[in-house]
């Protein structure tokens, strides 16, 4: 319906630059091109696919700019249409390709030959406009002359009349070819709104104020504008007179709109979006943002706006230390409103979560796999990357960063970019330490007192202290983690006898042997990381077990090498413990914490590669005395019952060598295999 010029003339001001346009009869939009150029509007308009980019197979049109003027369409002198006239300015991109006879001769070819660039060019321009309720796309066809056609130059300029649009909204125009061979152009043109309509603040409230004649009666709708997709309606009535209407300011978010029109025929809708830049709406848009878990691998970010947001994953650890992004090897990934997404997943865990920035300021941050999963878990998150060489690379995240540990272990899932893998963490509480240290510092208290008040009675106090605590310690045991190379199943045996033997003693042996559920269930890898923590926090001490096997895998390793498939059996956790036990040995951190052992006759010591010679390494059983005094704790007394100790793991150790070295009617399956191996003697 036409707006009365009275209205117009207030919304567009005393002096409104706009024309007026031709009284037609028939189609009312209309084009027409600079001079020299033929342009051509098609009679209908046409579907909004702008289509992908493709190679230009030589000059062509390409829009380079777009101007726009606000224009009026009148069916009577006093009765008009607000309109919007656009200008597409076109120049010429891309080149001929040179004749083969100026490449070879580097001059001009034959003037009388008539060359391809003397042709005209021809383009199909499309205009596409949005302005809500409102999307249509034209196209315009333009053709300009050979003698204008110049690389890089403007040929003028295509004018379309006019796009109708109502008081007070946004039109966004873009513009491209058909085919498309550059990225679109875009344009935004916001259109003056009418003066009954005003938007003012009243403390936390906002009012709406529509200043109409008490017999007026018109529709008022608030929806949110949406960059893709349509427009979602939040609240819609019909009035009368005039209004104001209250909202609360937890109802702004920047796309809230308003839209205004008589409750006539063919109304004009007016549209304003007045809280574009209020900083409430931008607070109350990531207070509504909610992420929403999909399925296993997918989420997404609902929210009433778009918004410019970029995602990633994090690690949060039992104990409420901030999440840890998993930034590498994952990336940032941009968000878009009501997209899914995914991540590279194979299963969730409760202490995976997703953060949100915006402008590199977190605004949301949830663990979505809670719900389904449970409460936060005491496990350590293990990452592995693999580089453009297949070269990998682990490191454990804790709190202080990412501890690096040299790895090739391939129990993780297969993915170009690597992996993540959590597992248990076990007896890692921090509250349980700090309970301890203070009651080491309650003690220590006591203790001075007591040697300020009575130093002889306090010296023999302390000596029977001394002595009880020492018991304890022995009756506990030492913590021993026993880690082999798997080279056969007779050697397996020969483990399990030594592993035996030595429970007998005041020690807490802990070997693969006997967790095969945990190792298949946690992968070797994780396994022995948790195994390896747990043993020297506690004071324990681990026993390298070397045989013809292992001496090879190391070499290897030292040499960097790549060990050869189905070498080693899948609950061999040897091959995984190099990635942990290296830097213990490379840092110099290995002395007291590492002991090495091999067995007479199928490996001399010398045969252990060097930089595991820093430790002491035995030979069983010739030197067990010597290595059970290894095993027991630092600092501690030599027990007078260490060579009886000995003689008994000797003894519980020797059937199941006799049985490795001489099996029945078969010769020593471990004489000269390997390098050092013994000469059987």
């Amino acid at each position: 319906m036409p707006v009365p010029w009275f209205l117009l003339s207030l919304a567009l001001g005393r002096s409104p630059v706009v024309l007026s346009l031709e009284r037609l009869v028939g189609p009312q939009d209309a084009t027409h091109c600079s001079p020299g150029l033929s342009c051509h509007l098609w009679d209908s308009d046409i579907l909004c696919l702008p289509g992908d980019i493709v190679p230009a197979p030589g000059p062509v049109l390409a829009p380079t700019h777009l101007q726009t003027e606000l224009v009026l369409r009148c069916q009577k002198e006093t009765d008009c249409d607000l309109c919007l006239r656009v200008a597409v300015h076109l120049a010429v991109h891309g080149h001929w390709e040179e004749p083969e006879d100026e490449k070879k001769f580097g001059g001009a070819a034959d003037s009388g030959v008539e060359e391809p660039r003397n042709a005209s060019l021809q383009a199909q321009v499309v205009l596409s406009f949005q302005a809500y309720p409102t999307a249509r796309c034209v196209l315009l066809e333009v053709q300009v002359p050979a003698a204008l056609v110049q690389f890089g130059q403007s040929v003028g300029s295509v004018v379309y009349d006019c796009f109708e649009a109502a008081l007070g909204s946004e039109v966004r125009i873009w513009s491209y070819t058909q085919p498309r061979y550059e990225k679109e152009l875009n344009h935004t043109q916001q259109l003056p709104a009418l003066p009954w309509l005003n938007v003012s603040a009243d403390g936390d409230n906002v009012h709406l104020v529509l200043n109409v004649s008490e017999e007026q009666h018109f529709g008022l709708s608030l929806y949110w504008n949406q960059v893709q997709g349509p427009p979602k309606p939040r609240w819609h009535k019909n009035l009368t007179g005039p209004q104001i209407i209250t909202l609360n300011h937890t109802d702004l978010v920047p796309c809230l709109c308003i839209q205004v029109w008589p409750l006539e025929p063919d109304s004009v809708r007016t549209n304003i979006c007045p809280f574009r830049e209020d900083p409430r709406a931008h607070r109350n848009l990531w207070q509504a943002a909610r992420l929403r878990l999909l399925t296993l691998q997918s989420w997404l970010l609902d929210a009433p706006c778009s918004l410019p947001a970029e995602a990633a994953l994090c690690w949060r650890a039992l104990g409420g230390d901030p999440c840890q992004p998993l930034v590498p090897p994952l990336s940032w990934e941009n968000v878009t409103v009501d997209k899914v997404l995914e991540f590279p997943l194979l299963k969730g865990h409760p202490n995976l979560c997703v953060q949100v920035n915006s402008s590199e300021k977190l605004q949301l941050q949830e663990c979505l796999w809670a719900d389904s999963l449970g409460p936060l878990k005491d496990d350590v998150l293990l990452l592995e990357t693999r580089g453009p060489q297949d070269n990998r690379s682990l490191c454990a995240l804790e709190p202080s960063g990412c501890t690096s540990l040299p790895s090739r272990a391939s129990t993780l899932w297969d993915d170009d970019l690597g992996a993540l893998w959590a597992c248990p963490m076990d007896k890692y509480i921090h509250k349980r330490w700090a309970l301890v240290w203070l009651a080491c510092l309650l003690f220590a208290a006591a203790l001075s007192l007591i040697l300020l008040l009575k130093k002889d009675h306090a010296k023999g106090w302390l000596r029977l202290l001394k002595q009880d605590v020492r018991s304890g310690a022995a009756a506990r045991g030492r913590a021993a983690l026993l880690l082999y190379s798997a080279d056969d199943s007779g050697f397996e045996r020969l483990v399990g006898a030594l592993a035996s033997a030595l429970c007998q003693l005041p020690l807490r042996v802990a070997v693969d042997l006997w967790s095969r559920r945990e190792l298949s269930a946690q992968g070797p890898v994780a396994w022995f990381h948790a195994q390896r923590r747990q043993t020297l926090q506690e004071g324990g001490v681990v026993v390298l077990l070397f045989s013809p096997g292992a001496v090879a895998l190391c070499s290897e390793w030292l040499q960097d090498g790549v060990s050869g498939p189905g070498a080693h059996g899948p609950h061999d956790a040897f091959r995984a413990s190099l990635s942990c036990v290296l830097p213990d040995f490379l840092q110099g951190r290995a002395p007291g914490s590492y002991v090495g052992a091999c067995f007479d006759r199928l490996l001399h010591p010398d045969a252990v590669p060097a930089l595991f010679r820093t430790v002491p390494v035995f030979t069983l059983p010739s030197q067990l005395p010597d290595f059970l005094g290894a095993l027991q704790q630092p600092r501690a007394p030599r027990s007078g019952r260490l060579q009886e100790r000995a003689e008994q793991v000797s003894r519980a150790l020797q059937p199941a060598l006799d049985c490795y070295f001489h099996p029945p009617g078969t010769p020593a399956p471990g004489r000269g295999v390997g390098p050092g191996a013994g000469d059987g003697t």
